[in-house]
C-alpha cells in the first residue's frame, strides 16, 4: 500500500442522483495532464498492498481544475460498493497516467459530431462537451443519453444545462449542442435504444436533422452489447473505427468499471 501513497487525492464534492448513480470530485495534482474524454484508474486506500484499482472516465474536462468522475453502484461491486460512502476530504488514490480511445485525435475531420450514450457511459462526454476545441473541429455536435428511467437521466441533463450557463464555453456551445434522452423501462418522451433509434430513423426525424453521412463521426460508451450493436450500425455505413495512431470515423470505449 506504501507505494501507492503519493497517488492520494481528497474528496471535494459528492452527490448522489438516485440509489444506485452518484457523482464525485477529488483534487487534481498539478502534473496531472490528460485530453477530454480520456479514463483513469482510481481506487481507495486500504489494509491490503494491492488496492482495488478501477477505469473510471474523467467527467470534467482537460482544464478544470479539479476532477469528476461518475459512477454506478454494483452491489457487491470490489470497489463501488465502497466508493459509494465516500464523503468530503476522503483520500482516493489516481494514478499517474490516462489514457483511452474517446478522444478527438482519434477521429477524422467532420461536420457532425454524434456522442452515444447510456448510464454511466456519458461520464466521457460530459468532458467533451465543455472542451472548446470540440466545438471548435464540428459545426454540430449531437449527444445522446439512454438510460432505464428518467431519474437516471439527471446527471446528463445537469451537465448538459452547465454548458449553456457557463461562461467559458457558453459562446462556443450555442445553437451548436443538440441532445436527445431516451428510457428504455419507463414511459417518457423518448422512448427506446438508441440503437433502434438510429435504426428505424426516428433519431433523425425527432430532432429534424440529416441522416447518417460520410461527413458524420461518432463516439460511443456504454455496455459491452451496445457498443457491439453500434459498431455493426456503423460498419453497415462503411464507416471505420479509429485510434489514436489512426484517426477514423467512430471510436467506442473498451473499459468498464465495477
Amino acid at each position: 500500500m506504501s507505494k501507492f501513497l503519493n497517488n492520494l487525492q481528497k474528496v471535494t464534492y459528492v452527490k448522489h442522483w438516485t440509489e444506485n448513480l452518484f457523482s464525485f470530485r477529488i483534487t487534481r495534482p498539478q502534473s496531472f495532464k490528460f485530453r477530454s474524454g480520456e479514463f483513469v484508474m482510481i481506487g481507495l486506500p486500504n489494509e491490503e498492498d494491492k488496492p482495488n484499482l478501477r477505469a473510471y472516465s474523467i467527467a470534467s474536462p482537460s482544464w478544470y481544475e479539479e476532477l469528476e468522475f461518475y459512477s454506478i453502484i454494483v452491489k457487491d461491486g470490489p470497489l463501488t460498493s465502497k466508493l459509494k460512502n465516500i464523503s468530503i476530504n476522503d483520500d482516493v488514490i489516481l494514478m499517474p497516467k490516462s489514457t483511452g480511445t474517446l478522444v478527438l485525435d482519434a477521429l477524422k475531420p467532420g461536420r457532425r459530431l454524434f456522442l452515444l450514450s447510456s448510464g454511466t457511459g456519458f461520464a466521457p462526454f460530459a468532458s467533451l462537451i465543455k472542451e472548446p476545441e470540440t466545438f471548435e473541429k464540428f459545426e454540430k455536435v449531437i449527444i445522446t443519453h439512454t438510460c432505464r428511467t428518467i431519474d437516471e437521466l439527471g446527471y446528463s441533463k445537469e451537465k448538459i444545462k452547465e454548458c449553456h450557463n457557463d461562461p467559458l464555453i457558453k459562446e462556443f456551445v450555442s445553437d451548436r449542442l443538440i441532445n436527445f434522452h431516451s428510457t428504455t423501462r419507463e414511459k417518457y418522451s423518448n422512448n427506446g435504444r438508441i440503437t433502434d433509434l438510429i435504426s428505424t430513423g426516428k433519431l433523425f426525424t425527432d430532432l429534424n436533422i440529416e441522416a447518417i453521412s460520410e461527413n458524420d463521426r461518432f463516439m460511443f460508451c456504454g455496455s459491452m452489447g451496445l457498443n457491439n450493436d453500434l459498431k455493426k450500425i456503423m460498419l453497415k455505413y462503411n464507416l471505420c473505427e479509429g485510434a489514436n495512431n489512426k484517426p477514423g470515423d467512430f471510436v467506442l470505449e473498451k473499459a468498464f468499471v465495477d
